[in-house]
């Protein structure tokens, strides 16, 4: 199966002379002007009503998932200022990992603001001109199921994110000076029928891989649902997911979802996905990226990496990857783990054997060099560097070395061209099918029903448990309790961009960072359930006494 290629269409129509300036502006831009130059005079009306032309604006809007997805902004939003997560000395945005006076000049959720409308007004676009396009009778109802799952993908990371901000269903043209402030609930609303409609025409599968499908709309509307409390829907549309016969399964080795050699495996319900060509990933183009460079490929793997080349007998290499070491464990996530689970082994690295031409006396290339472990460790006699959690953590579990540390290596790319290669072709799963076990756990303790949930619950725990553990790794009914869900959320989906919306979901968010992160628990806040409207946005509205920034945040 073919990566479904999002930019290299587009850039096919871009490079004709086609300006998308009035359809990629982002709503109430800050900017009092844009520039225009269109020296073909070929417009977006023209090229659009055509079937090829239409299909450029469905492949951008697919593309613009990849400004979160895999991206250093997203995982700042999405997995810092949690329960498990502190700042690496690299971190860039220790406001938002920390709530370190978090406010609306933030560039991350600035950057994040700026993309997701642009998203959605190309969304909007599409779906309000998809009948001028002359597609075929079996492609139009295709191509609007993937706009209006997209423009609902793309609409709960907003309201999500910044709560009942503006809402728009219609195609904006260049700079408005107003927005509105729409009700958290319109926003659901409207999530859920075009998600519905979506699933109603989208074919089960797809030869392009990267295109929505029915079972991945299905999931979606399952996570949207537990979102809004609506659990028995929520249950529901899991169980059809599961239930399907679509062909998903649990890997049986939870590290091998990890391989790069592996990436489209069969419990991959829906992915963001990157070109091994990675200058199809846009790192720098004014034209496809017009709000600022750096989207580019994936940089997962430089974020969780901890600084390894400072140690001796180490020297950076492909393998070990380019640490920027920006986000490290919670002594909390690493305890998570019991003996007798697998994930923990198939998440993170913690021995680093020696390669540099350097090396203390007696080491060998090969050899251990540096181990970084959750235990207390006494060495005797041993060669090697070790980090062990009294030399990493504090007694109160605050961070004492914010350089080397158990290393997430979900995200790693032994296949990048250098050792300092800063893209990798790495795609971002967005649901994977062990969500939708654990969503149905969910929703069966919320209706009540914890036996259920447990035994939902078992069937991750089942492929998590090493040989001879599953016994061990078993649930019963008393057991089963919101943490324990949550707990088992982080073990299964650490990093995966979805622990700040699991903990705003189930409004455990300042509850367990204050209990369970020290370094970030003084700091938190009940308003910072929802993130700062960027300074650009309030600035460059008119309306001012409508719309106004969330509280708490200037």
């Amino acid at each position: 199966m073919q990566h479904f290629n999002l930019d290299i269409i587009m850039k096919k129509y871009i490079y004709s002379g086609v300006i998308f300036i009035s359809l990629l502006a982002m709503i109430c831009s800050c900017k009092k002007s844009l520039e225009e130059y269109n020296p073909s005079g070929i417009t977006a009306e023209s090229v659009f009503s055509s079937p090829e032309g239409f299909e450029t604006l469905v492949n951008a809007a697919y593309s613009y998932q990849r400004w979160w997805y895999g991206k250093e902004e997203g995982f700042s939003i999405a997995e810092m200022g949690t329960d498990l997560w502190m700042s690496g000395a690299g971190d860039a945005y220790t406001d938002l990992s920390q709530y370190l006076n978090l406010q609306a000049t933030n560039a991350a959720i600035t950057t994040e603001w700026q993309q997701l409308y642009s998203a959605v007004n190309l969304c909007n676009t599409g779906i309000n001109r998809i009948g001028e396009a002359g597609l075929s009778t079996t492609q139009r109802p295709i191509r609007e199921a993937e706009l209006r799952f997209l423009r609902a993908f793309y609409y709960w990371h907003i309201v999500e994110t910044w709560g009942g901000v503006h809402f728009s269903l219609t195609e904006t043209k260049g700079a408005i000076t107003t927005a509105n402030k729409t009700p958290v609930e319109t926003f659901y609303n409207q999530i859920d029928e075009d998600l519905l409609f979506a699933i109603s025409r989208l074919p089960v599968t797809t030869s392009d891989y990267g295109r929505v499908t029915k079972p991945a709309a299905q999931a979606f509307l399952a996570r949207m649902y537990l979102s809004q409390k609506k659990y028995a829907e929520a249950r529901d549309m899991a169980l059809a997911v599961i239930n399907g016969g679509y062909g998903f399964t649990l890997l049986p080795n939870y590290a091998d979802l990890w391989k790069m050699s592996n990436l489209k495996n069969k419990e991959v319900v829906y992915a963001v996905n990157y070109s091994v060509n990675l200058s199809l990933n846009d790192l720098n183009d004014p034209i496809l990226n017009p709000l600022g460079h750096g989207r580019g490929s994936s940089s997962a793997h430089l974020l969780f990496a901890m600084k390894y080349d400072d140690q001796p007998g180490m020297v950076r290499d492909i393998v070990n990857g380019r640490p920027f070491n920006r986000y490290m464990p919670t002594r909390f996530l690493l305890d998570l783990y019991s003996a007798n689970d697998a994930r923990y082994e198939g998440s993170f690295k913690t021995v680093w054997f020696a390669n540099g031409a350097s090396r203390p006396s007696g080491m060998a290339i090969g050899d251990t060099a540096v181990l970084s472990t959750k235990a207390a460790y006494t060495p005797v006699g041993k060669l090697y560097k070790i980090y062990d959690r009294n030399a990493v953590y504090n007694s109160n579990g605050t961070v004492k070395d914010q350089l080397h540390y158990v290393s997430l290596n979900k995200f790693d790319d032994p296949t990048r061209s250098s050792a300092n290669e800063a893209q990798s072709a790495r795609d971002a799963f967005v649901i994977r099918f062990a969500e939708l076990y654990l969503i149905a756990a969910e929703a069966e303790f919320s209706l009540g029903n914890p036996g259920q949930a447990a035994l939902y619950l078992n069937v991750i725990r089942t492929r998590a448990a090493k040989p001879g553990k599953v016994a061990d790794m078993q649930l019963g009914a008393g057991q089963v309790t919101l943490d324990l869900i949550l707990d088992e959320r982080a073990r299964e989906f650490a990093g995966e961009q979805l622990r700040w919306f699991d903990l705003k979901r189930t409004g455990k968010l300042v509850e367990r960072v204050k209990s369970l992160n020290p370094n970030v628990g003084p700091n938190i806040q009940e308003f910072h359930y929802l993130r700062p409207i960027p300074r650009t946005q309030i600035d460059a509205v008119t309306n001012k006494d409508e719309f106004k920034q969330n509280p708490g945040y200037q």
